[in-house]
């Protein structure tokens, strides 16, 4: 059980704060909600109280033997603020103490999550940029807001991530006993590939496979509650975007291959979780293919271009040159195999070039769809690690580990 303060701050999606507390304290944490006095306009102290089971107080005043603004702060497990106005992050970037929440942030030296929601141009503004960028400086995680619909008609972003996805990603920060500021990751820019690519035969079939992308969404979790930048490629996922996370939509294997590539010159890790089709039809019926009592015409397949090592090859080049590109780039690649043997996992490994091939058994229940798996990782200096079964979330901590310890070679 964790300790944790939720910060409210005084905007409309203080009511969805409401379903974020009941996720924390089904989870069996103590929560402690600090509202803004002004945020009590929109949700009020009894409806606080009764969820959280705690005291609720805005001021520094109330209960003073107990030193509030202090003690609060200093037993945290993790503060999350949500919604995180633009006013709160002023005045938490400002070191400000005007009330019992940014008084708690000063004195807390626990990992602290704001979630930012507000109009689009509040969001934009140069000052608020300004005070995110000063925020995430100091080791504190800043999830961009979500895309959507905002107050009245306007659209755009500055909506509060859902609260499942919230509470995923705190999840993600308690369980790994870690502070983010501590860690290689911080500030870095991870890309990851996510879900199964389609390769259409008719505007209503395609060749695919099993893939959801959940493994990959665990990643990208993961990389924000170690304080990354985080994009993520996803091939046909149904999934909530994971908060913070600018998510890049793609079908294809050629798709997927465009936007890897568009993105990776940036990035400082890539984990290519995605199930990418080896080969797509050559041609593709412009009408549906139907049944007409005959044996239908064999299906003639191309391969598709290799994604992973077109990224190993585009570091190298980047490398050789000494300008551009990211030089000091960990890569991780992903194996889905019926029946993972050693030395054909070596043999890949070898040829793709990747710093890291996680190697994973799929079918029977295992690999995809599931909520679960289990891996066994190769380095490209001769190291093996093997990772029971276990959740993606945790696997996908086990590996980020890995990529870190490279990192720290590398930089």
């Amino acid at each position: 059980m964790a300790r944790v303060i939720l910060g409210v701050g005084a905007g409309i999606a203080a009511y969805k704060a409401c379903e974020l507390l009941r996720l924390l304290t089904e989870a069996g944490h103590r929560v402690r909600v600090i509202p803004t006095p002004d945020a009590l306009r929109f949700v009020g102290e009894p409806t606080w109280a009764a969820l959280s089971g705690e005291p609720v107080t805005t001021d520094v005043w109330s209960d003073v033997a107990q030193v509030p603004h202090v003690r609060l702060g200093q037993t945290a497990d993790l503060v999350l603020v949500a919604p995180a106005t633009a006013d709160v992050l002023a005045r938490a970037a400002a070191g400000m103490a005007s009330d019992l929440l940014t008084a708690a942030l000063l004195t807390a030296r626990c990992p602290v999550l704001f979630a930012p929601a507000m109009h689009t141009e509040m969001w934009e503004h140069p000052a608020t940029q300004h005070n995110v960028s000063v925020l995430r400086d100091r080791g504190a995680i800043v999830v961009d807001p979500a895309v959507g619909r905002l107050t009245g008609p306007d659209t755009g972003r500055g909506r509060l991530p859902e609260p499942a996805e919230l509470f995923a990603l705190a999840e993600q920060i308690i369980s790994s006993g870690t502070h983010p500021a501590a860690s290689p990751l911080a500030g870095r820019r991870v890309l990851i590939s996510a879900g199964g690519t389609r390769e259409e035969l008719d505007p209503v079939r395609f060749l695919g496979n099993w893939s959801t992308g959940r493994q990959g969404y665990a990643f990208a979790r993961a990389a924000i509650a170690r304080g990354a930048e985080v994009t993520v490629v996803a091939a046909n996922v149904e999934l909530p975007d994971p908060a913070g996370v600018t998510v890049i939509r793609v079908v294809s294997a050629r798709d997927m291959h465009a936007a890897m590539l568009a993105q990776a010159d940036a990035a400082d890790a890539v984990v290519m979780t995605a199930a990418v089709a080896d080969f797509r039809p050559v041609t593709r019926v412009d009408s549906k293919i139907k049944k007409d009592g005959r044996a239908p015409e064999p299906i003639a397949l191309i391969e598709n271009p290799d994604i992973l090592a077109d990224l190993v090859a585009r570091r190298a080049a980047a490398s050789a040159a000494s300008a551009g590109g990211q030089p000091h780039q960990v890569i991780v690649g992903f194996a889905a195999e019926t029946d993972p043997g050693l030395d054909a996992a070596r043999d890949k490994l070898a040829r793709k070039g990747c710093d890291l091939l996680v190697v994973n058994p799929v079918g029977n229940g295992q690999g995809f769809g599931t909520s679960d798996n289990e891996a066994l990782v190769l380095g490209s200096d001769g190291t093996e690690a093997t990772i029971g079964r276990q959740s993606k979330d945790a696997l996908a901590d086990v590996v980020l580990e890995l990529v870190e310890a490279r990192l720290n070679l590398v930089t």
